[in-house]
C-alpha cells in the first residue's frame, strides 16, 4: 500500500450563521404554532449557531450538488487543477435526487472537461467517511494519484415546516425522557446544512502541514440492532421497516413517510455503547494505546452525548482527557456526513497542530448503527 495524505481540506458554508432565536423564521412553524420544544432540546444539544441553505420564505438558496461544487473549488484554488484529478467521492445524507447519484450530479456542477472516475456513498454520518475510504484505499493501491472526497448536507429543507403537517408537539414525554426528543423535533433543532471538500495525494503537500491517513476502520452492527434513523419507509411495531414503494400515496402522506424519524427507544441505550466496543476492537486490531491520541474529534449528535462518552471511555478503555477533545458542533450543529470533515478543517486551518501529533476521528452513526474510526498523523 502506498502512503496516503491529506493534503488539503475547504468548507463552504452557506449564507450567514443563524442563531437560536431566528430558527423558526428559516424553518417555518408547524400547524402555525411556535414549538413548545425548541428551547428544551436546544438546551440539552447547546447547538449556537446553524447554516441554513434557505432564505427566510423557505425557498432554497443551493442545493446539495451546488455546495458541494463550491467547496470543492474552494479546495483547489491554487493547489491542483481539475483537470488532473482522476477520482471524485462525495457522501451525503440528504441528496438532492433519488437518481442520479449525489456525486455524479457533483460532477456535472463542476463545470470541467475532465471525465474522472466517481463515487457516491449513501447513508448518514458515515457517509463522508465511507467516501473516504474509497479514495484512501483507491491511493492505496496505486489506482491514482490524487483524488478529491467531499462531504455535504442540505438538511434544513428537509426540516422545513411544510414537511411536518399534523405533528404533535411532546413538550410532557420530552421533560419525562430526554430521550424522546431525539425524535421528528429534535432533529429540526439540530440539523445543519454545509459542505467541505479534501484533497487527497499519494505524497505531502509541498508547503504547509498534511495529515498521513495511518488507517479508517468502519463497522457496522446492523445485524445485531433494528433501525433507529430512517426515511423513505416505516417502522413497524416488530422493528421491521416498510419502504414507501410499498405503501400507497395516501398512507405516504399519512405517515409523513419522507420526513427523517429517529426511535428514541433505542437510541440512548445503543449509540455510545456501540460506538466504545467498535473501539475496543480497533483498539486491539491496530494496536492502537489511547495515550497516544493527542486530538479526539467526535462526531457528537448532541452535547448531550460528550459526558456520557467521556465516562464510558474511561470506564471501559482509558480516559482520553477532555482537553483534547476537539468539537465544534456548537458553532456549525450537526451537518451530518459532512461534520467529522469540518472537525477536521477547523482544527487543520489552527495554529493548535504540531508535527507527530495524532488525530483519532470517530464517527459514530444511528440509522442502523455503524461507526468509523480514522487516525491520522501531523506531518
Amino acid at each position: 500500500m502506498k502512503e496516503v495524505y491529506l493534503t488539503a481540506i475547504e468548507k463552504y458554508m452557506p449564507n450567514e450563521a443563524i442563531s437560536n432565536d431566528e430558527m423558526e423564521n428559516y424553518l417555518g412553524l408547524i400547524n402555525g404554532n411556535e414549538s413548545k420544544s425548541r428551547g428544551l432540546i436546544l438546551r440539552n444539544n447547546q447547538i449556537k449557531k446553524r447554516y441554513y441553505a434557505l432564505d427566510k420564505n423557505g425557498k432554497p438558496t443551493h442545493t446539495n450538488a451546488q455546495l458541494t461544487s463550491l467547496a470543492i473549488h474552494k479546495l483547489i484554488k491554487d493547489k491542483i487543477n481539475l483537470s488532473d484529478i482522476g477520482l471524485l467521492t462525495a457522501g451525503t445524507s440528504s441528496p438532492d435526487t433519488i437518481q442520479p447519484s449525489h456525486a455524479l450530479m457533483v460532477h456535472g456542477e463542476l463545470g470541467t472537461d475532465n471525465n474522472m472516475e466517481v463515487m457516491s456513498a449513501h447513508g448518514t454520518c458515515n457517509a463522508g467517511m465511507i467516501s473516504l475510504k474509497y479514495a484512501y484505499m483507491a491511493l492505496g493501491t496505486g489506482e491514482f494519484e490524487n483524488a478529491i472526497c467531499a462531504a455535504s448536507e442540505t438538511l434544513s429543507s428537509w426540516m422545513h415546516a411544510r414537511n411536518f403537517d399534523n405533528e404533535i408537539d411532546k413538550r410532557k414525554e420530552i421533560e419525562e425522557n430526554p430521550y424522546i426528543a431525539f425524535e421528528k423535533d429534535f432533529l429540526r433543532w439540530m440539523l445543519s446544512d454545509g459542505a467541505a471538500a479534501t484533497l487527497l495525494q499519494t505524497h505531502p503537500g509541498k508547503t504547509g502541514r498534511s495529515l498521513k491517513i495511518e488507517w479508517i476502520d468502519v463497522k457496522s452492527f446492523a445485524n445485531e440492532l433494528e433501525t433507529c434513523m430512517y426515511a423513505g419507509c416505516i417502522k413497524e411495531e416488530d422493528g421491521s421497516v416498510k419502504g414507501w414503494r410499498e405503501l400507497s400515496a395516501e398512507e405516504q402522506k399519512e405517515s409523513s413517510v419522507f420526513t427523517l424519524k429517529q426511535d428514541a427507544r433505542i437510541l440512548g441505550k445503543s449509540i455510545i455503547n456501540y460506538g466504545i466496543k467498535h473501539l475496543q476492537s480497533v483498539c486491539e486490531k491496530r494496536n492502537l494505546d489511547l495515550d497516544d491520541v493527542d486530538w479526539l474529534l467526535p462526531h457528537l449528535s448532541s452535547m448531550f452525548f460528550k459526558k456520557e462518552a467521556f465516562n464510558k471511555l474511561k470506564e471501559t478503555i482509558k480516559e482520553i482527557p477532555i482537553e483534547k477533545w476537539f468539537i465544534n458542533l456548537p458553532e456549525v450543529g450537526n451537518v451530518g456526513a459532512a461534520s467529522a470533515f469540518l472537525m477536521i478543517e477547523e482544527l487543520f486551518h489552527s495554529d493548535k497542530l504540531k508535527v507527530g501529533e495524532k488525530i483519532l476521528v470517530m464517527v459514530p452513526e444511528s440509522a442502523r448503527f455503524s461507526s468509523t474510526y480514522m487516525l491520522l498523523t501531523v506531518v
